[in-house]
């Protein structure tokens, strides 16, 4: 768990490069406890962003392009292994630099940890297990792919 004082908090979590076209949802409250992430699409759609920390990281942010809904075909999450038709799980991109985007097949709402809180509900398990490989899954593709330091270095 981890806490965001203020919205500045919130869109340091961000590169700097994203921070200009991060635009936070309506109505939202600060300070912002955030248990394991916050994720929210953009009012008028086309966007979706994600703040999470791993453990013993630094809240981090993630802004990505949406541009719209795939084929009706089943797909599986890459983050939370949930599987949906293209209405719910799609290729959602994020600018590596100026002339590279990188793409990952995730739930198109980014609702991956109610996903899986869902579903151990139904189960009558524990959710933590799964939002621990969630918040691993989700810092490899900042880290390794984005180049994003998690412990916050450069932001």
């Amino acid at each position: 768990m981890f806490k965001l004082e203020s919205e500045q908090a919130l869109l340091a979590a961000f590169r700097p490069r994203d921070r200009k076209i991060v635009e936070l949802p309506p109505r939202l409250g600060f300070p912002l406890a955030v248990q394991h992430c916050f994720a929210w699409t953009h009012p008028a759609g086309g966007r979706v962003y994600v703040v999470f920390a791993v453990k013993g990281g630094v809240p981090t942010g993630i802004a990505f392009d949406h541009d719209g809904h795939g084929p009706l075909v089943p797909h599986m999450c890459d983050w939370c292994h949930v599987a949906g038709p293209g209405t719910q799980v799609g290729l959602l991109t994020a600018r590596l630099n100026s002339k590279k985007v990188l793409g990952v097949h995730v739930c198109s709402d980014l609702r991956c940890k109610q996903r899986l809180e869902d579903e151990a509900n139904r189960r009558g398990a524990s959710p933590l297990p799964a939002l621990e490989r969630l918040l691993e899954r989700m810092g490899r593709f900042a880290e390794e792919g984005l180049g994003i330091d998690l412990a916050g270095a450069n932001r």
